[in-house]
């Protein structure tokens, strides 16, 4: 087990988690809600961020399983969509943001990373944990676009559908992970996953 790759996989997970929840209050402080800001978690220190499970033994367990993909999830910022003027868009900017903190920063890392290959500056624990950021950021931002509550995307498809539409839609939330583990376990997710995975890190020249 690679001591130096398992760290910079801890560091790069953190920083995109962090970023992603950062988003997602940032964004609603703009629309009206200082609800995360009250409560101290408009902030880049991962330590407010941190969740028990998703955050440290999800990533640890997959990690010491040498899974091909590292993942996991922070401590969601509290948003009250009562203080936005329209609280189902305002929830559906509020979701977008933590996806588009991710894209914006993959492509900022993948800046850094050909900028270096181009000057010729090889430090191979930095670029490997450029690599790694850039992956663990898209693979964070798609995943999290799946249209099916809680994930971004359901909120996001909760906002752009009609009020009743979005009011039932809504209502399978509570068992919104059980859905989307049974769609990864049949592979229904690859189409709409890994090819867009695959298809945006292509884009910014990693593969």
């Amino acid at each position: 087990m690679n001591l130096g790759l398992i760290i910079i996989q801890i560091v790069a997970l953190f920083m995109a988690l962090t970023f992603h929840e950062f988003a997602h209050g940032w964004i609603a402080r703009q629309l009206g809600d200082r609800t995360a800001e009250a409560q101290g978690r408009l902030t880049l220190n991962p330590k407010d961020h941190i969740d028990p499970f998703g955050t440290l033994l999800l990533p640890a367990m997959l990690i010491l399983i040498k899974s091909p993909v590292v993942f996991g999830w922070a401590k969601p910022v509290p948003i009250n969509p009562l203080n936005f003027r329209n609280p189902r868009k305002g929830m559906m900017w509020s979701a977008l943001g933590g996806p588009c903190c991710n894209l914006a920063l993959a492509a900022i890392l993948a800046i850094v990373f050909k900028a270096m290959l181009a000057f010729g500056i090889i430090i191979k624990p930095l670029l490997l944990f450029l690599i790694v950021g850039i992956q663990l950021n898209v693979f964070l931002a798609i995943f999290n676009l799946i249209p099916i509550p809680p994930l971004d995307g359901g909120r996001v498809l909760v906002g752009l559908l009609p009020a009743r539409q979005a009011m039932a839609y809504s209502k399978i939330e509570p068992y919104g992970f059980m859905i989307v583990i049974a769609l990864m376990y049949f592979n229904i997710l690859d189409r709409f996953v890994f090819y867009p995975i695959d298809a945006v890190l292509r884009f910014l020249g990693i593969y």
